[in-house]
């Protein structure tokens, strides 16, 4: 595909419509060769439709106002700031948005401020454009992809945290919280890896009320994704180790 013809606005759509069986994809990037190849990847997937293409972060914030999005693809190192600030602002005003980095960016610095910010998601930019597209259907479907070297840094932290010896951090001194006994029923199937359809599937509920409980847990347990809910659940006994 010719850069000539990519434009920023790929459709239009009111910013809180409902209509589409598609998913609703957005990518906040400044690289013009990866930015292509992934246009591309998407533009030839029939479950997926790209409404637009950012290349800095005040183009990026304007479009979370603007647009409803299933799946958003942010960049870190942009233009004019931190692509953290479009993770951070879509995931305060569109909560049901899913929020993948895909960047150079591999430490831990990054990473972390990334997942407090609200991403459910970090790629390093070594994945071919159609893995990526696999990574956004699974990441819509309500999983986590994360690059291996990625979650190797994950882990580690945790596993440090798991042993330090700060009392905050410590179950025997942090009070727990109250999940409801839905809310337990939810996290248990997350932790067996179902997908968010397959337990609304499981519990007879819409995914919509699915996505809710999980907000709902990830507030109680001032997290921000899968895995750190289910770490913080096990730390504090909510879930066998």
């Amino acid at each position: 595909m010719s850069v000539n013809i990519i434009q920023p606005i790929f459709m239009q759509q009111p910013p809180h419509s409902t209509h589409s069986s598609l998913i609703r994809v957005v990518l906040v990037e400044d690289d013009v060769n990866f930015q292509n190849s992934l246009i591309e990847a998407i533009q030839a997937t029939p479950d997926m439709t790209l409404l637009r293409v950012a290349g800095t972060r005040t183009q990026g914030l304007q479009m979370i106002d603007e647009l409803a999005v299933d799946v958003l693809l942010v960049d870190l190192g942009l233009p004019d700031g931190s692509g953290i600030d479009v993770i951070r602002a879509a995931h305060a005003k569109q909560p049901e948005c899913n929020i993948m980095v895909s960047t150079t960016f591999g430490d831990e610095t990054h990473v972390m401020e990334s997942l407090e910010a609200g991403a459910s998601g970090y790629l390093l930019k070594d994945s071919e454009p159609q893995r990526m597209v696999f990574e956004i259907r699974s990441l819509y479907a309500g999983g986590s992809p994360i690059s291996p070297l990625i979650a190797r840094q994950i882990l580690k932290r945790f596993r440090n945290v798991g042993i330090s010896n700060t009392p905050q951090l410590q179950p025997t001194t942090r009070q727990s919280c109250a999940l409801s006994a839905r809310e337990k029923e939810v996290l248990e199937f997350i932790t067996k890896g179902f997908t968010s359809d397959e337990i609304a599937d499981l519990m007879s509920v819409t995914r919509q009320t699915i996505l809710t409980f999980v907000r709902r847990i990830y507030a109680k347990l001032e997290v921000n994704s899968k895995t750190e809910a289910i770490f913080e659940a096990r730390n504090q006994g909510l879930l066998p180790r």
